[in-house]
């Protein structure tokens, strides 16, 4: 597209938040030229408005989190990955509750209703975001990496390998934005079943539900475990399919997890303000590397906003 975009008209979803299992709901509104991404919480007093800039994330331990004052937004990164996979450079979000509703785990259910209520084409022209060299950041004890360098068109590659027999080395491509629906928008969260356990121990995933997460199971639990689990997510039982995974729901694709760590890493790099022209190589990606490898490109000399 040569131009901006926003959305044609207010459109609202609700559900429960994956972190705090509060009925959250958010309202997305079109927005003129050069506004971005705005949160705004409808809910606290004078409705504080948070922007959806790299400087204002200060958490990523389970999701990412932006925060302008005393104002903060959870778990952002399936609705920021959904705009920029749907060309949407402009639109304010109205956000009832600290954090998004998690809905299926995946971008999907954004997506659709965003899809129903249609563009807007603004008469400003759309930016990019372009780099002049290539920019990368390192985790190396945790053998993370991430580069962007420069390109004449958008290309994102995300390589995972969580070195164990159930989740292996996967990769994901998305050679074209254009791709996003139908390719990775549905690809759900994931977690092992070990750290479900931890987190439910420490009721810090109080909106998992049978739909929103893909669990791998490295052994399989005792019986009271399962019990435990079926529990947790609304079932008469549950089990551990051939695939090592808990049949609470099935895999859509043989590489979704490496396709949700693309989506994520969408989401997150949205952050910069800008759909980006150029090509990006992943390696073990997660929200505390794609937020700070977004505020090093973003104060980098070598990282252009330009008009294509």
């Amino acid at each position: 597209m040569k131009f901006q975009t926003t959305i044609a008209c207010p459109i609202s979803v609700a559900g429960r938040g994956l972190h705090t299992g509060q009925q959250v709901s958010v309202t997305f509104e079109p927005a003129p030229a050069d506004f971005g991404v705005q949160f705004v919480r409808a809910d606290l007093p004078d409705a504080p408005v948070v922007k959806a800039v790299p400087e204002n994330v200060f958490d990523t331990s389970r999701g990412t989190s932006i925060r302008d004052g005393a104002a903060e937004v959870h778990t952002i990164e399936h609705l920021m990955a959904a705009l920029v996979g749907l060309g949407i450079d402009n639109v304010l979000v109205r956000t009832q509750g600290p954090e998004t509703p998690i809905l299926d785990g995946s971008a999907r259910v954004y997506v659709e209703m965003l899809k129903d209520a249609g563009l807007k084409m603004l008469d400003t022209p759309r930016k990019y975001g372009t780099v002049k060299k290539e920019i990368t950041f390192k985790v190396p004890e945790q053998d993370v990496e991430l580069i962007i360098r420069p390109s004449d068109h958008f290309k994102m590659t995300v390589d995972v390998d969580y070195g164990t027999k159930v989740l292996a080395s996967q990769q994901a491509v998305l050679d074209n934005l254009e791709d996003f629906y139908p390719e990775i928008y549905n690809c759900r969260t994931f977690v092992f079943l070990n750290e479900l356990q931890f987190l439910i121990s420490q009721n810090l995933v109080r909106g998992g539900d049978v739909d929103n997460a893909i669990v791998f199971v490295d052994k399989v639990p005792e019986s009271a475990v399962l019990k435990q689990l079926a529990q947790f997510f609304h079932r008469e039982d549950i089990a551990v399919t051939p695939d090592h995974v808990l049949n609470n729901i099935t895999l859509r694709y043989a590489n979704e997890p490496a396709r949700h760590k693309l989506l994520d890493l969408l989401g997150d790099l949205y952050l910069l303000g800008v759909p980006l022209c150029a090509e990006i190589i992943a390696k073990r990606p997660g929200h505390f590397a794609n937020t700070n490898f977004a505020k090093i490109i973003s104060k980098n000399e070598d990282f252009c906003v330009t008009n294509l």
